[in-house]
């Protein structure tokens, strides 16, 4: 009589060569590597495998973020060499959430040129990277409160002249930030009405931030105007700029009507890419009526 003397010998190579890909190949192939020691990834070959795969799925998620493909690979063993990615329902979901969120803290730590461990920290994620004077067409200290020095003896200048250039720049800001609105799909009398009564809100208010704040509550205002609430908050960040003071220097936190008044010119808002998405996207869709619904219909 015969007897096969190695039942196993099968089965344990299967379980040696799993499918990886899958999410229950890589549990089992976790934790074989688990319990083959520490060296047990250094040696393996399938374990080099693994790496490989990984750093070929993970290569577009990386370069989406100025990284390396296998910067987001040691990203992934970092993980897979946990108890929390071997006992996952899914262990690839596992890992491809931290390796996203690892990818995204990286970026913003050679922005931020800090540590990925004090990028993760809220109060210091906040900031904006770091500029140069000469990175913007118009210098910091053009405009920045920081840098002006008042000349204690300086005679009193004509007041009449100055008053006339600031009324007709701020006018011409105003036509410009209508011009913008109508530009990007909004009805060209609501994005009349819309901004002159945030200018006239922020000429009472004396400060963006006063005047953000109050708008912001204003729902009488946004009612009479029929603009529905996302459209009115995306209008008023646009206008009078982000009011978190991490934003302070940045194009975001000024807002469209101090950006004209300090020298930049509609085509140069044009070509800011997130001020025309938030624009164009908050756009209040223009209502038919019933009678062209039904005209429409036939």
């Amino acid at each position: 009589m015969t007897e096969n003397t190695h039942p196993t010998t099968a089965p344990a190579a299967a379980a040696d060569r799993a499918d990886f890909t899958t999410g229950e190949g890589l549990r089992a192939v976790l934790h074989r590597l688990d319990h083959g020691g520490r060296r047990a990834w250094q040696h393996d070959a399938q374990a080099a495998e693994l790496m490989a795969f990984t750093a070929e799925k993970y290569a577009s998620l990386a370069r989406k973020h100025g990284l390396d493909p296998w910067e987001a690979a040691s990203a992934a063993f970092d993980v897979m060499y946990t108890r929390a990615a071997r006992e996952a329902h899914d262990p690839w979901a596992v890992v491809t959430h931290a390796v996203r969120i690892t990818c995204i803290f990286e970026e913003r730590a050679q922005g931020l040129l800090c540590s990925v461990h004090q990028a993760r920290r809220p109060h210091i994620s906040a900031f904006h990277d770091p500029e140069r004077f000469s990175d913007r067409e118009t210098p910091l200290t053009d405009y920045h409160p920081a840098f002006h020095i008042p000349a204690a003896d300086a005679p009193d200048a004509p007041e009449t002249p100055a008053s006339a250039r600031a009324s007709t720049s701020a006018g011409s800001a105003v036509d410009d930030a209508i011009a913008l609105f109508t530009l990007l799909d909004w009805p060209p009398d609501t994005a009349r009405a819309a901004v002159e009564h945030v200018c006239g809100a922020l000429t009472r208010a004396g400060t963006r931030q006063t005047a953000y704040e109050a708008l912001r509550r204003d729902k009488h205002a946004r009612a009479l105007l029929d603009i529905p609430g996302h459209s009115w908050t995306a209008l008023l960040k646009a206008l009078l700029g982000h009011p978190h003071p991490a934003y302070t220097a940045t194009g975001l936190g000024r807002g469209v009507l101090l950006r004209l008044l300090i020298g930049e010119s509609l085509p140069v808002l044009l070509r800011d890419d997130d001020l025309v998405l938030s624009i164009s996207l908050a756009a209040p869709r223009r209502r038919r009526n019933h009678a062209d619904d039904t005209h429409g219909g036939a």
